[in-house]
């Protein structure tokens, strides 16, 4: 019985470390996923979403910006609880007696609330289980900084996105303002930062999956409406100009739809019809936009290629948003479809209808 104590130890608190290993410390592949900790979101998400979508848009908001957090910690919480059952089993099979005796002997080796005693073989496991605590504490703590800190580059983007492109978002509210010549070449150069911000968004998603589920600070912005927009623009001033025309664009627009599908792929996303342009209204912009482009292809010939590049990445931004209860922006906003009229967005802070902290 001790000796298969043992084996179960040993193998236990491989997992744990394993799993530790490539959560906080390996680089992942969009595929590497660890188990436990896709196990233990999957299993919290669900009922934390089927609540929140109970609750008003503030306070669902609210719920869902907790999950998060709540996910790192429990991760940690689970994998110390696997360390501390793993080694138990050890100091069990080590010195017999009862396993709720050596259970609580791990605890307190592992929470540095007890002193070793006993034989050799004793003060080899407690050396190991201290070791392996302090290890896994200061691992913890030195990836809040990272993980808070790709936050924090991910929130300046989205915010002056806010600015730009009202909230919630729309293309064609950046595309107000390229209606001259002039800005249509500025709007070219924004491009290039977007590319660089979106190329640092998909590293950091991707390393730190948990990111996806941290929310903007306000509640009509989210980083996969700012990513879905900055790609709607890419794609948009790639169909209507000529090739070669616009290589910022097409650079953003690739690097987008890259994003998109790794990052459709790391979280298990459903891939569904998605088709979020009406004719008449990429008309209307196309219209908008006519007087700024240098060596324009026809309307129809426009509305054909504009077709074919979104359909490589908005079912992959529909899944993505129905995953992770975010939402995706729409092409024209609501308010501008109602009224017939394209107005750039107010930046004024506090005024009723506009976009405030949840």
């Amino acid at each position: 019985m001790r000796a298969v104590a043992a084996v179960a130890g040993v193998i236990l608190i491989a997992l744990m470390l394993a799993e530790f290993f490539v959560t906080y410390l390996l680089p992942r592949r969009v595929r590497r996923d660890p188990r436990i900790a896709r196990g233990l979101n999957r299993l919290l998400w669900r009922p934390w979403r089927a609540i929140a979508r109970r609750l008003s848009p503030a306070s669902a908001d609210t719920m869902l910006g907790i999950f998060g957090p709540f996910s790192l910690v429990s991760q940690l919480v689970i994998w110390a609880a696997g360390l501390i059952v793993g080694y138990g089993l050890l100091e069990y099979a080590a010195v017999g007696h009862s396993y709720w005796h050596a259970f609580l002997f791990s605890s307190g080796l592992f929470l540095s609330a007890e002193g070793v005693s006993g034989s050799t073989l004793v003060h080899v496991l407690g050396l190991l289980e201290a070791a392996t605590a302090i290890g896994v504490l200061f691992i913890f703590i030195g990836y809040l900084p990272a993980i808070y800190g790709a936050f924090s580059r991910r929130e300046v983007a989205v915010s002056q996105l806010g600015t730009r492109a009202g909230a919630p978002p729309s293309a064609s509210t950046i595309l107000l303002r390229a209606r001259d010549r002039e800005r249509w070449l500025g709007l070219e150069r924004d491009l290039r930062d977007w590319e660089a911000w979106v190329a640092e968004l998909m590293e950091t998603h991707l390393s730190y999956p948990l990111l996806g589920f941290y929310r903007s600070q306000h509640v009509n912005q989210n980083w996969l409406a700012a990513l879905t927009v900055m790609t709607d623009v890419a794609a948009f001033m790639t169909a209507v100009e000529a090739d070669d025309e616009v290589e910022a664009a097409e650079l953003t627009y690739a690097i987008g739809q890259h994003a998109l599908a790794d990052l459709s792929l790391q979280y298990h996303v459903k891939i569904g019809e998605a088709d979020r342009l009406p004719d008449e209204q990429f008309e209307q912009l196309y219209g908008l936009v006519m007087d700024a482009l240098s060596n324009p292809v026809s309307c129809e010939e426009a509305k054909r290629r504009l077709t074919k590049l979104r359909r490589a990445y908005e079912p992959r931004a529909k899944g993505i948003a129905q995953a992770l209860a975010l939402d995706l922006p729409p092409w024209i906003s609501p308010k501008d479809q109602e009224s017939g009229l394209m107005r750039l967005p107010g930046v004024r802070v506090g005024r009723v209808g506009r976009d405030l902290v949840g």
